[in-house]
């Protein structure tokens, strides 16, 4: 693990750049892709997973990655963390200046970070035993990020997406 304070902010800064860099590009394939432009969507996909490695190199050498538990305890921690602090200020601002498709971002992942906070302490208890979680199928709203098990509901709770905007996981 990185401990001089200069190298550990540079690492920071580095992971948090290419981390954002590895979403960008993911969000331009994807958009390339629905535009037909495969082999375009392919680079971006493919420099998108570069970036991806970077910053687990990044992650790693700033001893963030800890045993299975550790991990859960801290997803949790974030997704709490999205909930009560995060999220709530961001739509409060959002609202306060009329940015509807800030507030809708916002409202959407606040609704979704509930779910996993509870899913990730709920995967907490089965490790605790020494267990994997159930094997049971995860589905996404593509639109909300709404999150739920085995089952997709006819409309999405949250944002009122039809079921075939599901992603399955």
């Amino acid at each position: 693990m990185v401990k001089r304070e200069m190298t550990r902010k540079f690492l920071e800064d580095a992971f948090c750049g290419e981390s954002k860099a590895h979403m960008k590009y993911s969000i331009y394939a994807e958009d390339a892709e629905a535009q037909g432009k495969k082999n375009l969507a392919r680079l971006w996909r493919a420099i998108a997973y570069a970036e991806f490695v970077h910053a687990r190199n990044h992650f790693k050498a700033l001893g963030y990655l800890g045993a299975v538990d550790a991990n859960l305890e801290d997803s949790a921690a974030g997704e709490h963390f999205e909930i009560e602090e995060m999220y709530p200020v961001y739509k409060n601002a959002s609202e306060f200046q009329e940015e509807k498709e800030a507030i809708r971002s916002a409202h959407f992942a606040l609704e979704a970070e509930k779910i996993h906070e509870k899913m990730y302490n709920d995967a907490h208890e089965y490790l605790k035993n020494n267990d994997d979680l159930e094997d049971k199928k995860i589905f996404i709203c593509e639109i909300c990020g709404y999150t739920t098990f085995d089952t997709v509901p006819d409309k999405c709770p949250v944002c009122g997406a039809p079921a075939e905007k599901f992603k399955e996981f």
